[in-house]
């Protein structure tokens, strides 16, 4: 028995000793999760936006909606290039490759066109397209884009109007590979003053992290378009790439002009993302119309680049949303230009197998010899001070650290022994907190103590109602307020909603930002649940207008909460994982509720209940809304407003409204002056309004089509 026990004292080290081994080959999970906590760290902390001589030419949907779709032809890019040179710009970079000879020109024309022989002479003595874009492109200043490519096609290499000078090893091996371009044609490439690859090597979630300065294609090293219009800019003609000291570890910086950019032994620099900058960036139809300030784009290096969802050049941002490709090239530009770095020096890994090891180990011996409460403590103390750490290291110094891998091998420590020092008198108490610490609702818990045998993974089908609640105009709010007022004021408002919510016995499925989503009838069921979620929507409503008054009573602008409520089918159960699982409801109806509580703001109302809620509560009084054809729905969902009780505590029927709404089916003109008459005496009602504008736009019926949510 005392042999069984001192091998058992050795598993937690042989987790650290596993959790070492996993750190040193670092599989793609590990690299999944480091990569988002640093995600994190820049969602946290995005790098504030200083003035910066960096700017976008957007080639957005409004652009090409006004100057026609894209390829435009080159007389337009020749014309927008040229109004940039006159506004002085320092050097512009296309996010773009001419790969082809323009085929709107009037000689590519007239193989087209059956024409009289006079007119395909005088169409031929016309300028060619692609020669007028190569004036304008030798005009100076530009930097042409082109594509690298892995097929194995070679293609055309590049123009070279630079020089790689390299300072120790050779920087080629450490790059990241291509076998093959594409270029833009010959007679632009003659022209221009540089040529850089738009090329990201974004991580394997499609994240783009870092920007490549350098890149190899085939044997030789190509800039990237952020180092060429760098390049450009400063009138230079060499990159001086310095390697690291110790043989085989790869770049670590590369000299542009006056400027030194760290990067990583392959070339990369990282990108501290800025939250959105309406500044950074000039729509092309404006600069083309000249109406831009003129010393926006003075001595600025340009990016011409596309946001425009059809042209596809979007890419996934650590910020959590999808950017135009440009705005990378942008934003690295920024960063070079301000000399602010974000950076994972070769240290890092070092650092953080020290702290692996050691906290691993502490926390091991600690939970094997003391009670549960000292093991928690310390390693939980190790976990914060790692934390801060990390945190700390990205906030004062631009480091990205990785608490994360130190972390779960403590935390697989702790577990391990934890397990082994408790594993009889403890074995039942843990299991059963391991369980609540699943689980937030107090009808939640409840049931899972009565009824053990449900912590299993799983669902089944069942009849649900669900409220959704959304604040409205709540970014706005945190972008006026001090971020600790702002969650004070979320926090308070939050807590009473959940509150009311467990009141009428909901279970809470999940609370993002500051929406709240309720269900009924899951996991006990309840016959009741249509009439608990109205009656338990209705007190969230009185309790968020109460709260809006008091709010703005004392100066806070707090939005209006929107609620959608609806019932249906769904699969309620334990979904996840082994390690952890999350109880919730997956189905159209959860999705239609949250649709219902966002199609409020298209109808002026803060209540909307589905019919298949409504039949269920007999003594409810509500008002039609209509027959609505929800974003991505194609079958009509009948709505309403649930109409709350008067002074008296009486629910009186909105009759006159009811009235305007019945000849809604009938003719159309009837239905105008119906509305029109309750417009005048009820200016303040939006569904009132709704309807007449509908009817007064031509529409008919009770149907009505949303194409946004």
């Amino acid at each position: 028995m005392a042999r069984s026990f001192s091998a058992l004292n050795l598993v937690p080290f042989l987790a650290i000793l596993v959790s070492a081994v996993l750190f040193l080959f670092d599989p793609l999970p590990l690299q999944v999760l480091r990569n988002a906590i640093f995600d994190q760290y820049q969602r946290w902390h995005p790098r504030s936006y200083q003035e910066s001589p960096v700017r976008v030419v957007d080639i957005d949907d409004e652009s090409l909606s006004r100057l026609g779709q894209w390829p435009w032809p080159r007389t337009l890019v020749a014309d927008l290039l040229t109004q940039l040179q006159q506004a002085r710009v320092a050097a512009i970079g296309l996010d773009v490759v001419f790969a082809e000879p323009d085929r709107t020109s009037p000689r590519a024309m007239l193989g087209v066109w059956k024409l009289p022989e006079n007119v395909c002479r005088r169409l031929a003595e016309l300028p060619d397209h692609d020669t007028v874009m190569a004036r304008a492109v030798a005009e100076g200043g530009v930097v042409l884009g082109f594509a690298l490519e892995r097929s194995g096609r070679v293609g055309t290499a590049p123009a070279k109007p630079f020089r790689v000078v390299n300072s120790g090893e050779p920087a080629l091996p450490f790059l990241h590979p291509f076998s093959g371009a594409v270029t833009s044609i010959a007679v632009l490439e003659q022209a221009a003053a540089g040529n850089g690859a738009m090329t990201f090597v974004p991580d394997p979630d499609g994240v783009v992290r870092r920007v490549p300065l350098l890149l190899r294609l085939g044997e030789t090293v190509v800039p990237s378009l952020v180092a060429e219009s760098l390049r450009v800019a400063q009138g230079q003609r060499n990159y001086l790439v310095k390697t690291a000291a110790e043989p085989g570890t790869g770049l670590q910086e590369v000299r542009i002009g006056a400027m030194t950019v760290p990067v990583t032994p392959r070339g990369e620099m990282w990108v501290h993302y800025t939250g959105a900058v309406p500044q950074r960036s000039v729509p092309a139809w404006k600069v083309l119309a000249g109406e831009f300030a003129a010393d926006q784009l003075d001595g600025a290096i340009v990016l011409v680049g596309t946001s425009a969802q059809g042209l596809m050049d979007l890419r996934a941002s650590p910020m959590g949303h999808i950017m135009p490709g440009v705005e990378a090239h942008a934003q690295a530009l920024e960063q070079i230009l301000d000399q602010t770095w974000l950076q994972r020096p070769a240290w890092a890994g070092s650092i953080e197998a020290l702290a692996l090891l050691l906290g691993g180990c502490l926390v091991a011996f600690v939970s094997l010899r003391s009670s549960a409460v000292a093991s928690a403590a310390t390693t939980l103390v190790l976990l914060l001070a790692l934390g801060w750490g990390a945190w700390t290291g990205f906030v004062q110094h631009g480091v990205l650290l990785d608490p994360l891998t130190p972390s779960l091998a403590m935390a697989l420590s702790f577990i391990v022994g934890s397990v082994i020092h408790h594993f009889n008198s403890e074995r039942q108490g843990r299991w059963v907190r391991e369980a609540f610490s699943r689980y937030v609702s107090p009808n939640r818990v409840d049931f899972l103590v009565d009824h053990p045998g449900q912590l299993e993974l799983g669902g089944k089908r069942q009849e649900c109602s669900f409220i959704f609640t959304d604040l409205a105009d709540f970014t706005t709010l945190m972008e006026k307020l001090d971020p600790a007022d702002a969650v004070a004021l979320l926090n308070a408002y939050l807590d009473r909603m959940v509150h009311i919510a467990f009141d009428h016995g909901g279970t809470l499925d999940r609370i993002v930002g500051d929406a709240v989503a309720i269900m009924f009838s899951a996991p006990v069921v309840q016959p009741d649940h249509r009439e608990r979620a109205l009656r338990c929507a209705l007190a969230m409503h009185a309790f968020a207008q109460a709260y809006v008054a008091e709010q703005r009573a004392l100066g806070v602008p707090f939005g209006n909460t929107r609620i959608g409520i609806h019932t249906g089918d769904v699969i309620v159960g334990n979904f996840g994982g082994t390690t952890m699982f999350d109880y919730r409801a997956l189905g159209d109806a959860v999705n239609t509720a949250a649709r219902l509580e966002s199609v409020n703001k298209h109808l002026g109302t803060l209540v909307c209940i589905s019919e298949a809620t409504l039949s269920g509560c007999p003594d409810a009084v509500a008002r039609p809304i209509g027959r609505l054809v929800l974003k991505g729905k194609s079958v009509p969902l009948m709505v309403y407003e649930p109409l709350l009780a008067t002074e008296g505590g009486v629910t009186v029927r909105d009759l006159d409204y009811e009235a305007a709404y019945g000849l809604l089916k009938g003719a159309a003109d009837q239905a105008v002056q119906a509305f029109e008459s309750l417009a005048l005496a009820r200016p303040w009602d939006p569904l009132t309004q709704l309807h007449l504008r509908r009817l007064r736009a031509g529409a008919s019926g009770e149907t009505i089509v949303f194409d946004e949510k």
